[in-house]
This record gives structure tokens, C-alpha cells and sequence, in this order.
């Protein structure tokens, strides 16, 4: 067969390698970007090998580490407490969504595919949650829009319980007296740690590289704002930053690096996925292709 070929092996390995490298280059840049002078930036442009090595940017950011460290633990609570409740949801609708004999399935099925394909509108949506939903300005404004549940997921994780949970072990099961919510809880979590693990992955890197929500619903509320919001106010006002100038940089007679520290901040704000990462990979691959199949 062509896949056991030496020579088809190669090429795809070649070809994954051109791939891989394709993704790692820009982050390279990136970091290389954030230890380049500010004048070698303006003068001589991007490069994977600083001209002149300065660690401004970085020891600006230190600088006002509490505004940083503030906007982290924002981002760490909303993440966490948007993809725990998200992952609930996904994994009830998608649990019953997995009964065939569940009174109007295939309607409920279609609504939630519809989702996909067509929504109201902006204003409408905006208007639903700051109206009646009214979560302007409050910690729900930054969990609720948009993120709490993705109709994808909820297909995808349906089709994962259909395909890879044998009927045999739940008939068992109600048949030794168990419930819904002590089969779900006792039988398919456990059997369903690669798409469960999969679907948290995917919201908790949707929530914490979202902005939208705090531009949208904070207006007064800045001490709400999240990493990606904090570095969504500097790239549009940088005189935010030199309006917190402390005297770190006093007695300098250059301003307050600007390219660079957009650079640091985007560094800054990539590590905890970075770190998260590895924990799930093993999972990832697994969870998502089963859950892909006959969808």
C-alpha cells in the first residue's frame, strides 16, 4: 500500500516538518521582536537575530508587574470558571442529546446545528445580554456572551458518547439500579476523559485569548479587563502605558518603548497555553478524531 512506502513516509515527514516550522517561525520572531531595541526595530525592521539586544521593553513591563499581574489573575479566574461551567453544559446537552429515545431528539438536534449556520445579529444579541441578561459591566459580562456553550462541541462530544460508549455497559448499569446522573457521573466521565479533556482545552484557550467581551460589555469596569484586554489597551493607546510610567525609567532620555513592548506583552500573554499545553496533548489527537467521526 502507498502508506507503507518508504517514499510516501518520508515526503509526510518532510511535509509536517516545512508545517511545523511554519508555526514555530513566528513565535521565534516574536521573541526575537521583544528583546530587539526599539531604535534597531524602527531602523532595520523584524528579525530572527537581534541587531542590538535590550531587555526595555521587559524591564518596563516589570516596571508595572501589579497591572500585569492583576489582568493574569483575571484572565486565570475567567478562564477557569467560564470552561468549568462551559464543559458542564457541553457534556449534559451532549449526554442527552445521546439518547435516541429522548422526546423530540431530532428537533433539538436540528436547533442546535441551526445555531450554527444562523444567529440574530449583533444588536440583537447585545441587546439580549445587557437588556435582560444584564451582565454590562460584571464579571458575567466577561464569561456569559458568546463562550458558555459552542454547538460544535456539543456535536462533537454527542457523537463521541453514541460511537465509544458501549449500550451494553449503561443497560448494565440501569439494570444494577443506577440513574442517569450515577452513569453519567460513575461510568461515561471516566470513559470520556479524551473528549472531555479535548472540549476544555479548546474553551480554555477561547476564553482566555477572548477581548471582545470586556471591549462589548465592560465601559467602566477596567479593573474586569483580562490579559488579552490589558494588551488590547496598549496596542490602541500607548500613552496608557506612559501615563504609568514609574521611576523605573526615570532619569532615561528615550521614551517608553513601544513595538517591543507590544511584542513582550504577546510573549507574556501565550505562556500559560504554552505551559497548559503539554498536559492535554495525550488526550487531544484521541478526542478529537473520535469525536469527529460519523458526526
Amino acid at each position: 500500500m502507498i502508506y507503507k512506502s518508504r517514499v510516501f513516509r518520508i515526503s509526510m515527514a518532510v511535509f509536517v516538518s516545512l508545517l511545523v516550522l511554519t508555526c514555530v517561525f513566528p513565535f521565534i520572531l516574536l521573541l526575537s521582536s521583544s528583546f530587539t531595541a526599539e531604535a534597531s526595530l524602527v531602523k532595520e525592521g523584524y528579525s530572527f537575530f537581534p541587531k542590538e539586544v535590550s531587555m526595555s521593553a521587559y524591564s518596563y513591563l516589570w516596571s508595572i508587574k501589579g497591572s500585569i499581574i492583576k489582568a493574569y489573575l483575571m484572565s486565570l479566574i475567567i478562564t477557569g470558571v467560564g470552561t468549568s461551567i462551559n464543559v458542564i453544559i457541553t457534556m449534559l446537552f451532549a449526554y442527552a442529546l445521546s439518547h435516541k429515545e429522548l422526546p423530540g431528539n431530532r428537533v433539538i438536534a436540528f436547533f442546535l446545528f441551526f445555531s450554527m449556520l444562523f444567529n440574530g445579529g449583533f444588536v440583537s444579541t447585545y441587546l439580549i445580554y445587557t437588556q435582560i441578561l444584564n451582565v454590562r459591566d460584571s464579571l458575567a459580562g466577561m464569561i456569559v456572551p458568546y463562550l458558555l456553550m459552542n454547538a460544535f462541541h456539543v456535536i462533537i462530544m454527542r457523537t463521541y458518547f453514541t460511537n465509544t460508549i458501549p449500550k451494553e455497559v449503561k443497560e448494565s448499569a440501569k439494570i444494577d439500579g443506577a440513574g442517569e446522573f450515577q452513569i453519567l457521573v460513575k461510568i461515561i466521565i471516566p470513559m470520556s476523559r479524551p473528549i472531555i479533556a479535548t472540549i476544555a482545552l479548546l474553551e480554555a484557550i477561547a476564553y482566555w485569548n477572548n477581548w471582545t467581551n470586556g471591549v462589548y460589555f465592560l465601559t467602566t469596569r477596567t479593573d474586569l479587563y483580562g490579559i488579552q484586554n490589558y494588551l488590547n489597551m496598549v496596542l490602541s493607546n500607548i500613552s496608557y502605558l506612559q501615563s504609568q510610567q514609574t521611576n523605573a525609567f526615570s532619569g532615561f532620555e528615550t521614551e517608553i518603548p513601544n513595538i517591543s513592548i507590544r511584542m513582550a506583552l504577546a510573549i507574556i500573554a501565550v505562556i500559560p497555553i504554552l505551559c497548559a499545553y503539554p498536559f492535554f496533548q495525550k488526550y487531544f489527537v484521541k478526542g478529537i478524531t473520535i469525536g469527529s467521526v460519523k458526526g
